[in-house]
């Protein structure tokens, strides 16, 4: 798989612009600040519908314009596709597949799929749960597509829930007597089903994980390890593993919904679901956040995402590596490791503030980008 063309209107710093690809590694080299990263993400965004540098639209519209296109061709075999979506901040976006409107712009997930590496994937290690819990979602759409819709009902089941909670706890705080939770029984049914779907997938996703994670932190550094995956479940205390069938997990989150009802009255929230887990990350049996040292950080978090390449390379196709600025954060021996691991790729896109920051083993067709424009040298 790879990337023929990409075309952006109005994206970002970019009123238009459009590069032609190959397959192989393609460099885009220029001061920060200048639209290096603004291409490589616009790429993300037409495979993940979202971007790995903010969390909302607007930002990704050019000032003084209404909405942003990013169109992108690509190519699997003989077969091409191109994707087109309409990035309309506050309103819906759009999105085309082969120039025919979709019903939706998820439908359009897993036509391109990539792997992104960035300076914000330290956040991997250091960051909240919620890095992580993206990370294992956004592996799983990226293999099945449809799991896209299972996180989007759990999400909309979580929402009506909270909402009802947060009545239910005033008028228990109030009163101090129970109220009328007959609504609230129905759908914690509705959240440990749809939690349970998206929890047997987590659990069958850390157990590939773990061993592509620990072979991959092993080619990229001496340093520490082995790397251990432990999925943390709210709905779970201690040790104990969880079931991996999918029928066993709604009972242990319908229990744990029951074991909960008193606090999640008292604070309005609900406190028990996969949007309460995290991936615990461990390194020489202590955990990597805290413990792990600079290096150590980064080769973990690259080892996820290589983990993750892996994992979508053994499904089929491999998918586009974009490599976004990573190289000025790692030292010469991580450099010259990690572009040894992934100049395989069928195409490889790299950015960087100077090209002495890009390994010899990464060569290719090289863009110079510099005050929003792109020239291929």
């Amino acid at each position: 798989m790879y990337v023929s063309h990409l075309q952006l209107a109005d994206y970002r710093s970019y009123e238009s612009v459009l590069l032609e690809l190959a397959p192989g590694v393609s460099t885009f080299v220029g001061p920060n600040g200048h639209g290096k990263t603004n291409l490589v993400e616009a790429l993300g965004y037409a495979a993940t519908l979202s971007s790995h540098r903010v969390s909302t639209d607007a930002p990704l519209v050019r000032k003084g314009a209404e909405r942003a296109i990013v169109r992108a061709k690509v190519v699997k075999g003989e077969q091409s596709a191109l994707i087109e979506l309409e990035i309309n901040p506050g309103k819906a976006n759009r999105a085309r597949l082969n120039r025919s409107a979709a019903t939706r712009p998820r439908d359009v997930l897993g036509v391109l799929r990539t792997v992104l590496f960035a300076p914000e994937d330290l956040a991997l290690v250091k960051g909240d749960p919620g890095e992580r819990r993206r990370f294992l979602d956004d592996l799983l759409v990226a293999r099945a597509p449809r799991y896209a819709a299972v996180r989007s009902d759990y999400d909309r089941v979580l929402k009506q829930r909270n909402a009802l909670l947060k009545s239910a706890s005033a008028a228990y705080l109030k009163q101090r007597t129970a109220p009328d939770l007959s609504t609230l029984d129905v759908w914690d049914d509705h959240l440990a089903q749809s939690g349970a779907d998206l929890l047997a997938a987590r659990l069958a996703l850390v157990a590939e994980l773990q061993p592509l994670t620990a072979k991959a932190y092993s080619e990229l550094t001496s340093s520490g390890g082995p790397p251990v995956l432990q999925y943390r479940c709210s709905a779970s205390e201690g040790e104990e593993p969880l079931p991996g069938a999918r029928d066993d997990l709604v009972e242990v989150l319908r229990a744990a919904l029951v074991q909960a009802r008193e606090q999640e009255l008292q604070r309005g929230v609900s406190l028990v679901g996969p949007h309460r887990d995290d991936l615990q990350l461990r390194l020489d049996d202590l955990p990597a956040k805290g413990y792990a040292s600079q290096g150590e950080s980064w080769s973990y978090a690259l080892s996820l995402r290589l983990a993750g390449f892996e994992l979508l390379r053994a499904d089929g196709d491999d998918p586009v590596l974009i490599l976004d600025d990573v190289f000025a954060e790692l030292d010469e021996e991580r450099r010259r490791r990690l572009a040894e691991h992934v100049r395989t790729a069928e195409q490889v896109l790299v950015s960087a503030a100077v090209a002495e920051d890009i390994p010899s083993e990464l060569i290719g067709a090289r863009f110079e980008v510099r005050e929003g424009t792109v020239a291929r040298e």
